[in-house]
């Protein structure tokens, strides 16, 4: 009998059960993780050192999940959220626990996923970069839009469901300021104006997404109507009241996505009134952005961020370097004064053209950038002749793909420099480079995002080939 069938015999937990439970560390999604006869039961809302009484919610063959019963030993670092709807809403996922103990829970997280994909290589994971203020960061905001008998709801969907929560009265307090005004103002002239939202079920057309984005050095707002149709009723109506009421937002936009999807923007974008972008600032640099570039969400964090990045790196102006998924072009753009020459790759046009307007507003006419997969530019440009010394990646949350991967281990940059925010593809990816004879350099954590689970991670991986 194979050893999991025989734990499977040994623990048969059922649905609603009440068991006791010591919780032993933090799940990458901000859940307690606890073992019961050797079988791990994830519970939300539970903490490390906890001892609990949890009743059985879902059983699977990989894994149980549990909700808190009874507490009977707290941890010290269980605080009570501020929020609420903390417990309703799914953005947020641990402002139960001091923001001290966040910064730990988050660095043991990446150093777990490094002990689970990459245990046998020695890896150094520093403590925490963290916030003076961890509230009120976020510079841009999706609120979803539903009809509930007739009346107007604005918000955010709950944690792995389409159940909307309601931000209308009780606000974001992870949002900056101004995208909370901006959110509240517009869901109210959408109301006031009886605009049609959009309706699945019954197949009627009408909005569903107010996206906003902010710059925090020049206080002005991008506000986005996201549309099932290519028609904004009342139009003029809208676009006057924006006007009037909000005068911080100078760019409109209305964004078509006609598809039954999970994926809020749609692919034709329609100009309605203002500027084209606005303008965000990051110490030395700005950057003009359009609705569907790529920017950081935490500006303040995002200076710690790229000048870890920029440290790890270790340029000396001799470089060539590349920007991978490049985005709006910040990170080649945060690097371009210590670079002799640089290049940046994005599939998304609109963001190759942001990109190149940000490098050529500041001069730096040795970085270009080209639309396309950097597993296909990569390998050209080094038949072209042209051989990068250091790759600077940001990817998704799934990690870089399996072949870009392998591109960089063709290529063999001296240098690349992982910009992650998700510990385990990123504990993954280490494990595939390092088995390639790459070697690693300290993991440095940053805390980009107080009060959630998610944790940025920035370290470099050295080439088997490169000048010692």
């Amino acid at each position: 009998m194979k050893q999991n069938e025989r734990a499977s015999k040994e623990v048969s937990l059922k649905k609603h059960e009440e068991i006791p439970l010591t919780i032993k560390k933090l799940g990458i999604n901000g859940e307690g993780i606890g073992f019961f006869k050797r079988k791990a039961v994830f519970v939300a809302g539970a903490l490390p050192g906890e001892e609990i009484v949890a009743a059985i919610s879902l059983v699977k063959p990989n894994y149980t999940e549990a909700v808190i019963k009874t507490i009977r030993k707290a941890s010290p670092e269980r605080v009570s959220p501020p929020c609420p709807v903390y417990d309703q809403c799914g953005g947020c996922q641990i402002q139960h626990i001091s923001y001290e103990g966040q910064l730990k829970n988050k660095r043991d997280i990446v150093a777990q996923a490094f002990e689970r994909y990459a245990g046998k290589y020695k890896v150094m994971v520093k403590e925490v970069k963290g916030m003076e203020h961890p509230w009120q960061y976020r510079n841009k905001s999706q609120w979803q839009l539903q009809k509930r008998e007739g009346r107007t709801a604005a918000g955010l969907y709950s944690l792995d469901s389409h159940r909307l929560v309601d931000l209308t009265g009780p606000g974001c307090m992870v949002e900056n300021p101004l995208v909370e005004t901006i959110n509240q103002r517009t869901a109210a002239i959408i109301k006031e104006l009886d605009l049609p939202i959009y309706d699945a079920k019954r197949k009627k057309n009408g909005l569903r997404t107010i996206a906003v984005r902010i710059s925090t050095a020049e206080n002005t707002a991008q506000l986005t109507f996201i549309s099932s149709s290519d028609d904004l009723p009342s139009k003029k109506k809208v676009i006057a009241r924006v006007r009037k009421d909000l005068p911080e937002v100078v760019s409109v936009f209305l964004n078509v996505q006609p598809s039954r999807t999970s994926a809020v923007f749609g692919q034709k974008t329609e100009h309605l009134w203002g500027e084209q972008t606005i303008t965000e600032t990051l110490e030395n640099y700005s950057y003009s952005l359009s609705p569907q570039a790529f920017f950081q969400l935490n500006p303040e964090q995002t200076v710690v961020l790229y000048n870890e990045a920029k440290k790890s790196a270790g340029l000396t102006g001799e470089e060539r370097i590349v920007d991978a998924y490049c985005g709006s072009g910040t990170i080649g753009i945060w690097m371009a004064d210590q670079a002799k020459e640089g290049r940046g790759m994005d599939i998304e046009q609109a963001s190759i053209n942001n990109a190149s307007r940000n490098a050529d507003a500041y001069g730096f006419s040795h970085f270009k950038y080209y639309q396309g997969a950097a597993e296909k530019l990569l390998p050209e440009w080094q038949q072209e002749g042209w051989q990068p010394d250091v790759v600077f990646v940001d990817p998704p949350r799934t990690g870089c793909d399996d072949v870009f991967l392998e591109t960089i281990v063709k290529i063999q940059p001296k240098k690349l420099v992982y910009i992650s925010c998700n510990p385990s593809t990123l504990a993954k990816d280490a494990e595939i480079l390092l088995k390639k004879g790459f070697s690693i350099g300290e993991v440095q954590p940053v805390d980009m995002f107080p009060q959630t689970a998610q944790i940025e991670a920035v370290t470099t991986f050295y080439s088997s080939s490169k000048e010692q």
